[in-house]
């Protein structure tokens, strides 16, 4: 299995950030983690990554039993791309540099590499349309083009678990867009890793996403297949308003109804 998360909760200054928290991926799974800001999903993500511990409950991840392996090691087995790592990276490295990091997750490059890493980081800049952007250096990068390096670079160390958190956070539709059918390539890889796509914004969840999880006030809300949940009546409930569902070319689109009486 590759997430066994078993009535976890997560309590902090007396308030209850998790509870009760019920959750499995299994291998060949894509997972859409859905929650409005402040509902848990970050929490979630620490959890899963060994940043911190839980209040009540067991938590595995890619086999291993949280308290029985050293969740160092454990890390290089999973690829995070979030804002946060956004923030530190170094404004004067190169696209290539801050890919070939990835092998060692460091912020900034250390360690020598090898031809093999060069020809993969090359490889892998490629797969995410930024070969132009080898020899640029990171602060004259798009807000686009730095998610898709960053996605490159947790990919160097092939991970088997990647967690792309609220990637498509400050795009514009085209440059959204344009990621998504990127993160869509990747998962059509041979040797994809299983995929995380946390998000609160129900269009970016693409039809390879084909498990979902909603997350509301530290609460599982519902889960299962995305296409079953992802309905007028189960959104409405979960956002707390009334809404319409459209669907086009497999993804799910939402429009806000006006009713004041609603709830």
């Amino acid at each position: 299995m590759i997430i066994d998360v078993e009535n976890v909760s997560w309590v902090r200054d007396n308030s209850i950030i998790l509870k009760d928290v019920n959750w499995q991926v299994q291998p060949g799974e894509h997972w859409c983690i859905v929650g409005l800001n402040g509902s848990g999903k970050t929490t979630l993500l620490n959890m899963i990554n060994g940043y911190i511990w839980p209040t009540k409950g067991k938590i595995s991840v890619l086999g291993h039993k949280f308290g029985e392996f050293d969740l160092r090691e454990l890390r290089k087995s999973i690829g995070w791309v979030s804002s946060s790592l956004q923030q530190r990276l170094y404004g004067s490295e190169t696209a290539l540099n801050i890919v070939l990091s990835g092998k060692f997750a460091t912020i900034g490059l250390y360690d020598e590499f090898s031809h093999i890493d060069l020809t993969k980081a090359h490889t892998l800049l490629q797969l995410l349309g930024c070969e132009k952007l080898v020899s640029r250096k990171y602060d004259t990068f798009s807000q686009g083009e730095r998610q898709r390096v960053l996605i490159a670079r947790a990919l160097m160390s092939s991970p088997k678990l990647l967690i792309l958190d609220e990637p498509c956070t400050g795009l514009d539709v085209f440059a959204r867009e344009l990621l998504l059918s990127m993160i869509d390539n990747i998962a059509k890889q041979p040797d994809a890793p299983t995929l995380l796509f946390v998000t609160h914004h129900v269009e970016e969840i693409m039809p390879m996403f084909g498990k979902i999880i909603l997350i509301k006030e530290g609460t599982v809300f519902k889960s299962g297949n995305t296409f079953d949940l992802l309905n007028t009546d189960i959104l409405s409930d979960f956002f707390d308003a009334p809404v319409d569902v459209e669907r086009r070319n497999g993804r799910t689109w939402l429009l806000p109804i006006s009713n004041s009486n609603y709830g």
